[in-house]
């Protein structure tokens, strides 16, 4: 715990780090903030109905991943989810469009021009969301919580203008994080809405199962065991990796490589069991709002059940669904992630090669067929975590707090805070310091 703590000062002796972990926060708190401001025309202290809607299933879910702010009736309603919805939109037509397959072999300035897309495409998402948003309003709210004439055009166009601002400035604030902050903006958005949730859901856990004398303080006890337990078995999922043995030629004097002479010790590629992190979880979630909203646009009794099905987070329909989408996304989100054709290509022009397989495309082929067939058993622990919440609600845990066993919830949490602290890491490393997950003293610098 020392050592941890004396890597944590290290942070603040550092002047760009401590600049970068200012700015993160100053952004999330503006965020936070945000979160809270009520639209034009909307009386504040009336949305009592909202918030209900919002307390459990996939309303609970989508106040999450705003951050609490569809259950304020806020201008950041929508969050980033728009945002997501469109990343993944193109991230799929890059595999079909070979305008996108061009862009992405562009580097940089490829990867610019995507993001304009993508920015683009979330801004027409959010005018279309906008509308439906605002639909759940009126279905919602009573009729003397608007201050307008809820059905007049002028609010109408003003608040879908306002949600569709607000969403691109919550985009911006997760790009300016990613950029001039620590770790990425968009994910940490998610992250702090669902630790802002999540002392509440402990609370009415606690009042179930303590105050009421559902179980307690022993049930409770065992209930916090167990989450940790799977917290633990999360960070094991996300840092497992399979290391593939490379070696090196020896480069002659004319700068050939002779593959028959060894240059230095062995060296190894890690192929990270989980290669994708929490990306398909997010992606999958945000497609599984889909259905429901569709479905929620029609009165005829199929699209009633399809809704009710979907609405349901703890449904053995929905379930089977998220697990499979899962599993389907961290296939595809590997495929993009994990270049194994350029790995091959790199190992060959600097004389590496894994022994017994020949260099180019044959080492390509190799570990692609090595990324799946451990990315099969990473994404179905995956799955299987993301499932937890159903499982923990029918042992009786309270609702809110078991989607936190698992779920988006925690893998989101693990996830984001390993990705943060790993780059904190490196900089605390590259200075010479002790890393947050290394123990030990200052290291010298090497002459």
């Amino acid at each position: 715990m020392k050592k941890f703590f004396e890597a944590f000062i290290n942070v603040w002796k550092i002047e760009e780090l401590k600049n970068r972990i200012l700015v993160t926060l100053g952004l999330l708190l503006v965020y936070r903030f945000g979160a809270h401001v009520t639209l034009p025309g909307v009386d504040a202290t009336k949305l009592n109905s909202l918030t209900d809607q919002a307390q459990e299933g996939i309303g609970w879910l989508i106040d999450v991943f705003t951050g609490g702010a569809f259950s304020q009736a806020s201008i950041f309603a929508l969050g980033i989810m728009p945002y997501i919805s469109a990343s993944i939109v193109v991230q799929l037509m890059g595999i079909a469009i070979p305008y996108l397959q061009k862009l992405q072999k562009e580097g940089e300035s490829g990867r610019k021009k995507i993001n304009q897309i993508t920015r683009w495409l979330t801004i027409l998402i959010t005018l279309v969301q906008g509308p439906g948003y605002i639909y759940n309003l009126y279905r919602t709210l009573p009729g003397d919580a608007f201050l307008l004439p809820s059905d007049s055009f002028p609010f109408l166009f003003s608040s879908v203008v306002i949600l569709t601002t607000g969403t691109i400035f919550a985009m911006w604030l997760g790009e300016k994080i990613t950029d001039k902050g620590i770790g990425n903006g968009i994910s940490l958005l998610i992250l702090v809405g669902i630790i802002a949730r999540m002392p509440q859901a402990f609370i009415q856990e606690f009042g179930t199962v303590v105050t009421n004398n559902n179980g307690g303080p022993l049930v409770l006890v065992l209930e916090i065991v167990a989450w940790l337990l799977v917290i633990v078995t999360c960070i094991l999922l996300i840092m497992a990796v399979r290391k593939i043995p490379v070696q090196y030629a020896r480069r002659t004097a004319s700068g050939e490589f002779e593959r028959d002479a060894i240059d230095g010790n062995r060296q190894w590629i890690p192929l990270k069991l989980n290669a994708s992190g929490v990306m398909p979880i997010i992606f999958a979630q945000a497609i599984m709002f889909i259905p429901a909203a569709l479905a929620g646009l029609s009165e005829s009794d199929t699209a009633q059940t399809i809704t009710a099905q979907f609405q349901n987070v703890f449904g053995l329909a929905y379930n089977l669904v998220f697990a499979l989408l899962i599993i389907i996304f961290t296939y595809f989100y590997t495929a993009i992630t994990v270049p194994t054709n350029k790995m091959a290509d790199d190992l060959k022009r600097s004389g590496g090669f894994i022994p017994g397989v020949r260099p180019g495309v044959e080492t390509g082929d190799y570990l692609d067929r090595i990324m799946s067939l451990i990315t099969f058993p990473g994404s179905l622990f995956l799955a299987i975590i993301a499932v937890l919440p159903a499982i923990a609600v029918s042992f009786g845990i309270q609702s809110q707090w078991a989607l936190f066993y698992g779920g988006t919830s925690l893998l989101i949490m693990v996830g984001v805070a390993i990705d943060t602290i790993q780059q904190i890491n490196s900089y605390l490393l590259n200075r010479h310091y002790d890393g947050l997950m290394k123990s030990g003293k200052n290291r010298k610098a090497v002459a």
